[in-house]
């Protein structure tokens, strides 16, 4: 498998962890270390998972409505152990009353070849 084949799998099933609130495999393909801006952040650098893990942690019924993620026009390039992946995350969920909407924003993502594979050690995400 070409990394840019692998890669774009790893993206989707980290997206896939993120929309069905799996935490053990966000944290699996995650860094420890992993640094993000994103908008839930106001234009702040977060370090780490404890941020992350916040959102993972909030109740079922009012934070995870039912959604999913795709990414459409994707980019990879690798540049020797590390590889940047761009796309435009399209969303479909559905909104406070079940009607269904979709939602799309540009998110950037660094992985890091690592001894165990590739790691997530960095994204940049616009609003949705």
């Amino acid at each position: 498998m070409s990394a840019d084949v692998e890669l774009l799998d790893l993206s989707r099933k980290l997206l896939n962890s993120i929309d069905t609130g799996d935490w053990a495999t966000y944290a699996s393909l995650c860094d420890t270390s992993i640094t993000c801006f994103e908008p839930e952040a106001l234009g702040h650098l977060v370090e780490g998972m404890p941020f992350h893990k916040f959102y993972f942690d909030l109740p079922a019924a009012t934070t995870k409505p039912a959604k999913q993620s795709s990414i459409a026009s994707p980019r990879v390039r690798v540049i020797g152990d590390a590889a940047v992946v761009t796309y435009v995350r399209v969303v479909q969920k559905l909104d406070s009353v079940g009607a269904p909407v979709t939602a799309a924003a540009m998110e950037t993502r660094i992985w890091q070849k690592t001894s165990g594979g590739w790691k997530h050690v960095h994204f940049h995400r616009t609003p949705c």
